[in-house]
Parts: structure tokens; C-alpha cells; sequence
């Protein structure tokens, strides 16, 4: 009994050191390849409370522009229950649906959002067929010129907006049509279609997005799309800015240069270094690819393995039984990126990693609902101060702002919290 509560204790404290980034699970990295990596602390203060008793749905996209202003996507929203905000004499009044598309200042205050709710379920098939955004959104990002790009993965579309929302400007893909021949009407994982992922105009339930600011290496134009098309394809597929096909690469499998072919989202993110490669989330196969711009593999980054792989060399058995570890990744904001961040949803961990080595620093988080924990961490964006927001999905639905401490234990608005 009293080794029992040893145990108990022993793992309470390991969980707290993770959560508080300050314990790394890999002993093993040399301190001499371990730079000083930046501290976090939960912001207990972000965001600020949302208007009209709004409840936000699934946060399946979170990404950052100019201003560092936040911008969330949401999907899959809860509606009819109960609240009792200040000032209304503690009478229930019912919450309502936050619009899909939510833009916060610095301060955690909303400033913009827009978008109908009720026309943006989560993934639900040939939902929301009216809606202009995609059906089962997923994946945000703002690109050089602030336009904020929304993918889909209940549908087979990529689209460009205004800064403000108010004018859609360009769609990659046709609504409800994905590439998985030959009538090109079911949306889903093409793995066993050896017609599918190959479309040169269709998409199939895109994951992510990433706009190049540089020239292209090819057409040497700038605004060059790179989208994940991972939920129902297994590729990178890239455009010029007028929505024309350029290249792509990757196929359904789980060999260098291939995607995880099982059903959720490989590749699911795709992120754009300055050090002009491109990073792509394999996620079931717990690692992260790493390529050159013409879709050439440079480098193999693994996060936890076996947490979602099972059956192969390295995981013979059966995996932990969730969705993987690589589920997006950002980078620490000096010119250099020393720093890469992996959301592992399938752990609850945002990992800290050494860029150039590839190898894992530290953690924080842990399985939960109290300020810090997650429940289906899903995607993260750190501005230029090194702050970092994660958004949730499922049943986390919530978007996290954790502050970057200077030496002194303060955070970017001069508050201790060391």
C-alpha cells in the first residue's frame, strides 16, 4: 500500500514537471545541445470573455498575422445551454454559438469575427451545402499580405479571404467534390483509390495551408499555396497565387517520403521554415518530414514513436491507440528558428525541439481540462514575442494562450509569473 502511494506521488510530480516545462522525458540530450530553450506560464487572463454569451466549437485552426492578432476557426458548435452572466440577476439565459471565424487583439479582446455556425458542422457528409465556408473547417492561415486562407476537411476546398472576411477572393477546389475518381462525389480517404491524389484541380478534405512570401523556385513568383491535402489524400500539393497546379508529392504509406495511409489527416499540417524547407505532419506515423520546395526529403524528424504508430519495424505491437504525436508545429520567432514546437495531441504535450538536431528539449501539458491541461490539442501559433496559443477540438473546444517568460520570470505585459 505504501509503495503504491510512492508510485501515485512519483507520478503526480512527473506530470507537474512536464506541465511546467521543465522536465524533459529524454535524458539522453546532451546539455551541450540543449540551448535555453524559453519558459511558459498558462495566461490565465486570454482570452478575454467572448460577447452575447458565445460558446466556441471544435478550434481546429489557429494562426497569427501581422499585428499578432489571433485568429481561430471553429466547427461543430454546442448550442442551448445555460449561462448566468454579471448583471443579468442570476437568471439562466442561453448561450449561443460563436461565429467560425474569431479574430483577438494582443490582449485577448475580440475585434472581428464572421461566419454562420449553423452552416459549418463538423464533418458531417454534404453538410452545411449553403455555407460559403468550408464544410468541417480545419486549418487557418495568414498569409505575407494579412489574407486569411481556410481549409476544409469535411469538404474538398481551400479558400482565401480578406483580412475582415468580407470578400472571398480565391477557392482552391470545388465544394463537395474531392479527388477520389472516378464520379469524384465521395470525400474520404483515398488510400486504396490508385486514381485518387493526383487531381491537378481537386482537392479531398485538406488539412492545412501555408503561403510561401518568397519567390517560388520554379515560376519564381511569390505566393506559392502549400496545402496538406492529408484527410482524404496523402500529399503536399502546391499552387501558384491564382489557384493554378504547380507540383506535388506524397502517396499513401508509411516509407520516407510517403504518408500514413490510415483515415486522419496525413500529412496534417505544413509549415514553411525560413531556412526554406518545407515541415509536413505525418501524423499517425509520429514524425515529422521534412522537405525542399520541389518536394525533395531532406530529413526525418520522429516526435514520440508508437503513440500512433503500430505494426511496423519500429512498433510491432499496437500503438497508444490515438491519432499520433505530430499534429502541428510552429517555430521560435528569431530569424534562425532554434526552436520548434510539435503539438502532440495524442499525448496532450507541446514539445519543445532543437530545430537543426531534431531532438526533443522539454514538454508541458498533460490530459485535462484545467487552465494548461488539453484535451485534443489540435494546432498552435506562436507570435513574434515567442508566445504560444494552442487551439482544442472535440471536447477541448478552447483556444490556450501560454506567455513566454523573460529571465526574470515576466511575461510580455510586464506581469510575474515565475
Amino acid at each position: 500500500m505504501k509503495a503504491r502511494r510512492y508510485l501515485y506521488a512519483a507520478a503526480i510530480l512527473i506530470a507537474v514537471a512536464v506541465a511546467a516545462g521543465i522536465w524533459s522525458p529524454f535524458p539522453n540530450v546532451a546539455k551541450a545541445d540543449r540551448p535555453h530553450a524559453a519558459r511558459f506560464a498558462v495566461d490565465p487572463f486570454y482570452p478575454k470573455p467572448l460577447p452575447d454569451n458565445w460558446v466556441t466549437g471544435e478550434v481546429a485552426g489557429t494562426c497569427l498575422d501581422s499585428r499578432d492578432h489571433l485568429f481561430i476557426v471553429t466547427r461543430g458548435f454546442q448550442t442551448g445551454g445555460l449561462v448566468s452572466p454579471e448583471g443579468v440577476g442570476g437568471r439562466p439565459t442561453p448561450s449561443k454559438a460563436s461565429p467560425p471565424v474569431i479574430e483577438f487583439d494582443r490582449d485577448g479582446k475580440v475585434v472581428n469575427f464572421w461566419g454562420d455556425p449553423s452552416l459549418v458542422p463538423a464533418g458531417q457528409p454534404n453538410a452545411g451545402q449553403n455555407a460559403v465556408l468550408p464544410n468541417g473547417i480545419h486549418g487557418c492561415f495568414v498569409d505575407y499580405q494579412d489574407n486569411v486562407w481556410i481549409g476544409g476537411n469535411g469538404d474538398g476546398v481551400v479558400q482565401k479571404y480578406s483580412h475582415d472576411g468580407k470578400t472571398l477572393l480565391l477557392q482552391i477546389g470545388t465544394k463537395f467534390m474531392c479527388d477520389n475518381p472516378p464520379d469524384n462525389t465521395t470525400c474520404g480517404n483515398s488510400g486504396s483509390n490508385p486514381l485518387a491524389n493526383m487531381s491537378k484541380t481537386l482537392l479531398n478534405e485538406p488539412a492545412d495551408i501555408a503561403v510561401d512570401p518568397d519567390p517560388d523556385p520554379v515560376t519564381h513568383e511569390r505566393g506559392s499555396v502549400y496545402i496538406a491535402d492529408g484527410y482524404g489524400n496523402h500529399r503536399i500539393v502546391v499552387f501558384d497565387s491564382r489557384g493554378n497546379w504547380l507540383r506535388q508529392w506524397g502517396s499513401s504509406g508509411t516509407g520516407d517520403g510517403q504518408f500514413q495511409p490510415g483515415d486522419g489527416g496525413h500529412p496534417h499540417c505544413v509549415v514553411l521554415g525560413n531556412d526554406g524547407l518545407v515541415y509536413t505532419c505525418d501524423r499517425g506515423s509520429d514524425r515529422i518530414q521534412v522537405f525542399d520546395k520541389l518536394g525533395n526529403l531532406k530529413r526525418i524528424i520522429p516526435v514520440v514513436p508508437c503513440t500512433g504508430a503500430s505494426g511496423t519495424a519500429v512498433c510491432p505491437g499496437t500503438g497508444l491507440g490515438t491519432a499520433g504525436s505530430a499534429w502541428d508545429v510552429d517555430f521560435s520567432p528569431e530569424g534562425q528558428q532554434t526552436f520548434m514546437y510539435d503539438a502532440d495531441g495524442g499525448n496532450e504535450v507541446v514539445w519543445t525541439f532543437n530545430r537543426s538536431l531534431g531532438k526533443i528539449l522539454s514538454g508541458f501539458g498533460r490530459p485535462g481540462h484545467m487552465a494548461g491541461d488539453f484535451t485534443f490539442l489540435h494546432t498552435l501559433a506562436v507570435d513574434s514575442k515567442g508566445n504560444l496559443y494552442t487551439g482544442e477540438t472535440i471536447n477541448g473546444r478552447r483556444v490556450q494562450k501560454f506567455s513566454t517568460l523573460d529571465d526574470n520570470g515576466y511575461d510580455d505585459h510586464g506581469r510575474f509569473r515565475d
